[in-house]
């Protein structure tokens, strides 16, 4: 079975990554074998069209692929909110939570994760156009097998972008190397109330494969909370998951960020959560009319969430 994820060499669908990599899908009967398939609207595209069985992707993300989130349900979160940092070029001199400063400035993210940058700065008073905030791809960002955060990492050291809304193994480079600061991390607190719902990580797959091997679908979340577990457990073998996966820098820090990221690390999808994610998106567009939480979540799987 094939496991899609947007972003390999990143934090942000990393446990869904160490379900495969540290055996948890093995454990539970699965072959699963995770791939990069970037960006997160063809990640979906690819789930519904057959090509992969599961996506570790951003939850809203669903929406390109999926109208209505028909077809598709969400298993569990991969972890709690909305996971990317902005980051501004050092040199800029721009403070913590300074969002008039990024006037004029050019902001690298992937399609789809941009909109929840976007989104923020409209519900904090800033909006992008009548403030001349370019958010765009990143220079070099492109093909399916792109690493987005170390793209944009690396386009930010060579001053082709101000800034980027990227993951967390984007924000360490570019802050350890010193090109840049962060300016907004949304899951520690930063941006205007209810960001941290706009979207969170998910284990999705489709309703068919739920429908004719809930089996499957179970075991799958079963891995999920175990690698959780794991990670939390012993954050050092993050290290262990991303071996082979990932090149000897980025393999060196992931065990930090990772265990940065533990507090978050909980499979429940909450209502508060999908009434994040669904206020988001009708505010986007993306998505027309009420749905129910059961429209969007396999809630009869719920009870794995707390397996551990």
């Amino acid at each position: 079975m094939r496991l899609a994820i947007p972003d390999l060499i990143s934090n942000s669908y990393f446990t869904a990554l160490a379900a495969a990599e540290l055996g948890h899908f093995a454990r539970h009967g699965l072959d699963v074998k995770a791939e990069l398939i970037f960006p997160v609207d063809r990640t979906y595209e690819a789930l519904r069209d057959g090509e992969v069985d599961f996506v570790g992707g951003a939850a809203h993300g669903a929406l390109a692929a999926f109208p209505g989130f028909r077809g598709v349900r969400l298993l569990g979160a991969l972890a709690q909110g909305m996971y990317w940092f902005l980051v501004m070029r050092k040199d800029l001199g721009i403070a913590r939570g300074d969002l008039a400063a990024l006037k004029g400035r050019r902001i690298g993210a992937a399609p789809w994760v941009e909109m929840g940058l976007r989104r923020l700065l409209i519900a904090a008073g800033l909006d992008p156009a009548q403030n001349d905030i370019a958010i765009a791809p990143v220079p070099g960002a492109t093909g399916t097998t792109t690493n987005f955060g170390l793209t944009a990492a690396q386009a930010l050291a060579d001053g082709k972008i101000d800034g980027f809304w990227a993951n967390g193994m984007a924000t360490e480079i570019a802050v350890t190397d010193g090109a840049g600061s962060i300016v907004l991390d949304v899951r520690r607190g930063d941006g205007p109330a209810g960001c941290f719902d706009y979207t969170f990580g998910a284990l999705a797959t489709t309703e068919r494969l739920i429908d004719s091997s809930p089996k499957i679908a179970a075991a799958a979340l079963a891995a999920l909370v175990d690698a959780q577990a794991d990670l939390k457990a012993d954050p050092n073998r993050a290290a262990m998951a991303a071996a082979k996966r990932f090149p000897a820098r980025e393999t060196g820090l992931i065990a930090q960020i990772v265990a940065r990221d533990l507090p978050y690390y909980d499979a429940t999808i909450s209502q508060k959560s999908v009434d994040g994610v669904l206020g988001f998106a009708r505010a986007l567009s993306i998505l027309n009319g009420s749905l129910d939480y059961s429209d969007i979540v396999a809630a009869q799987f719920s009870q794995l969430w707390n397996r551990a």
